[in-house]
């Protein structure tokens, strides 16, 4: 007797379209999803772009992104950088992303995480609430000082789909990400040796 496989038809589809998205077709699997509780959203997560044409598709991805922590609903640090056993957090304020740049960001990639260690903090940068997006109350990471919300919804237990909402875009110019939560208990590490 063979064991049967089931695969959770969302998960199937968020792998297609990791393969190739427009922004349409990442925004209706994102209107699809279930909403995500912020209390779920506790702990460590990988972080991977969605590439849907967005001037931002590989960008953190080039810079050494890791991914996002939430370590209670007033401390979440948005920009996790570094290796498994190593990861530090940096200012989103002061990243080039943020200031407009990406390009900058971009060419400079061999770089970056020395650079990006130098913008490191230990301090959150960022909030979680529920709030309601298109329709939804789900978890949103709101930045503290940029005009970011980060706008999460379920894939499955351990994966949420995020789009990014900053003032000035409306659909299609939405940035989406995969977060994967972590489930290993690494050490932080500062990376300015204190």
């Amino acid at each position: 007797m063979t064991a049967r496989v089931v695969v959770d038809p969302r998960a199937s589809e968020l792998a297609a379209l990791r393969r190739r998205a427009t922004p349409a077709e990442a925004l209706a699997f994102f209107d699809r999803l279930p909403p995500m509780p912020a209390t779920e959203m506790l702990g460590a997560w990988e972080g991977a772009g969605l590439h849907t044409g967005h001037p931002l598709d590989g960008l953190l991805e080039a810079v050494g992104w890791r991914g996002k922590r939430f370590d209670g609903p007033e401390a979440v640090h948005p920009l996790v950088f570094g290796k498994p056993g190593a990861t530090f957090s940096v200012n989103p304020a002061l990243a080039p992303l943020a200031l407009g740049h990406p390009g900058l960001a971009r060419s400079a990639s061999r770089f970056a995480t020395p650079a990006l260690a130098l913008l490191s903090t230990r301090e959150p940068k960022a909030r979680l609430r529920m709030t309601e997006f298109r329709g939804v109350v789900t978890a949103t990471m709101i930045y503290d000082q940029l005009p970011i919300n980060d706008v999460f919804r379920r894939v499955d237990a351990d994966t949420v789909l995020g789009l990014m909402d900053q003032r000035g875009a409306e659909a299609p110019d939405y940035f989406f990400f995969t977060l994967t939560r972590e489930r290993s208990g690494e050490r932080r590490a500062d990376p300015r040796g204190s």
